[in-house]
């Protein structure tokens, strides 16, 4: 799969995988050492809560968080959340992104952009 910022016209990821279940999201990048530059990892909201938070906690490397609602726009973005840090907390979010540090402004992403998520 891959994210492109539609508004912008720009690849925010080349690479874009999915979590697939309980574990696999709350395991995410933790066995990670890095994160290429045209990696990500696409995350969904919980069905029952309409917020959506992110940590760092045993990471190893700071990463690039892109909150968006469930029309696939950008609500916030947490640019280079270093290791053992809390995400902002986003009220609305449906999905997150995780991306190595500095891929939400290579690709220009700005608040209310729109996501598009192409499958391969």
């Amino acid at each position: 799969m891959r994210a492109i910022n539609q508004t912008q016209g720009t690849l925010l990821c080349a690479r874009l995988s999915t979590t697939r279940g309980s574990l696999q999201r709350m395991r995410g990048l933790l066995n990670r050492a890095a994160l290429e530059d045209d990696e990500g990892l696409l995350f969904g909201a919980g069905p029952i809560f309409p917020l959506m938070w992110m940590h760092t906690f045993f990471m190893r490397f700071a990463i690039d968080i892109v909150f968006l609602d469930r029309n696939n726009r950008i609500i916030k973005i947490d640019h280079a959340l270093a290791p053992w840090r809390l995400s902002s907390l986003v009220l609305g979010a449906a999905q997150a992104i995780e991306l190595a540090a500095g891929a939400a402004q290579r690709a220009q992403a700005t608040l209310n952009d729109k996501i598009v998520i192409e499958t391969a």
